[in-house]
């Protein structure tokens, strides 16, 4: 007892504290030794593995315990550094050390569905002759919309995989894929997008990428997204087969909106469609979730006054 006293007083777990006295015991100088030791951050194995391999120095990242999560938040930080900060090569070896990761250990599945985008296009066209040059929306803020309330509805495709399981995210912080002038990628967290107005989450995205292109992103944005979403469609891409950033579990990627012979009540017509593919992490999900997924997407922009 008068040992253990001691090392209370001293801020000395006992657990961590080898015993020198007779059968082991510990005594006050062992305690003494430990107080006075130089102290050491316990690093899993598979951390270390991982930041060998990605090219994370451990020194620079905080904690007393360092596991496989800590290391790939650095990563993604070292892939998109500050403005004033960033090494062309540099960025592209850290995305492509994380994507080389991703496609390792990450078995990938996907899942495409064409969606018709006329309830969607022909709202959009209304709200905006209705609204102001600045309130103006984009068919992305929709594709957006209607992915975040999806995420919602289908947890098993929102979150993270650490230490060898899930762990579904408490909201949907939507990662926006955003192209950088000078050639790579960034992928920053929408915070919350499940909850946003589409107005608001439209100025936010104008924020988010204005943003991301001057290096002003908070570190908060570059490490809290839960499933992030991919746009092509401004260069003339159908589809998109993405790789899933780790941890997250899932990517969703959109093609351009393209006009194509569509039947809708035994008529057939020409519609706007857009290719909606889902990226998907199998040990978190199944195809059946996936499938899920993207309906659930489908079925929001049949509806988009309710987005």
């Amino acid at each position: 007892p008068p040992v253990r006293a001691y090392a209370a007083h001293a801020g000395v777990d006992l657990a961590s504290v080898h015993g020198t006295g007779r059968d082991g015991a510990i005594t006050h100088a062992d305690v003494d030794r430990a107080r006075t030791a130089p102290h050491r951050r316990r690093v899993s194995p598979y951390a270390r593995r991982l930041a060998a391999e990605l090219g994370v120095d451990l020194a620079g990242i905080g904690g007393d315990t360092v596991h496989a999560r800590d290391v790939q938040a650095a990563a993604r930080q070292e892939a998109h550094p500050p403005a004033g900060k960033r090494d062309d090569s540099a960025m592209r070896q850290a995305i492509g050390a994380l994507m080389a990761r991703s496609k390792r250990e990450i078995p990938h599945y996907y899942l495409s569905t064409t969606i018709d985008l006329a309830a969607a296009t022909a709202w959009l066209h209304e709200h905006n002759r209705r609204t102001s040059v600045s309130g103006r929306l984009v068919p992305a803020a929709l594709l957006l919309k209607a992915s975040a309330l999806a995420a919602r509805a289908v947890p098993e495709l929102n979150g993270h995989w650490n230490d060898g399981a899930f762990h579904p995210a408490g909201e949907v912080n939507l990662g926006v894929a955003i192209s950088l002038r000078g050639g790579g990628l960034i992928a920053p967290a929408l915070g919350a997008a499940d909850t946003l107005a589409v107005g608001e989450l439209m100025a936010r995205l104008r924020d988010l990428v204005s943003r991301a292109r001057d290096g002003r992103l908070r570190s908060s944005e570059l490490t809290g997204a839960t499933l992030t979403v991919t746009n092509l469609g401004d260069l003339g891409v159908e589809s998109v087969q993405g790789v899933i950033y780790p941890p997250q579990v899932g990517l969703i990627g959109f093609g351009a909106v393209v006009e194509r012979p569509w039947a809708s009540g035994g008529m057939l017509g020409v519609r706007p469609v857009v290719t909606a593919t889902l990226s998907g992490d199998h040990r978190a999900s199944d195809g059946a979730t996936g499938a899920r997924l993207l309906n659930t997407i489908d079925g929001l922009l049949q509806r988009p006054e309710e987005l």
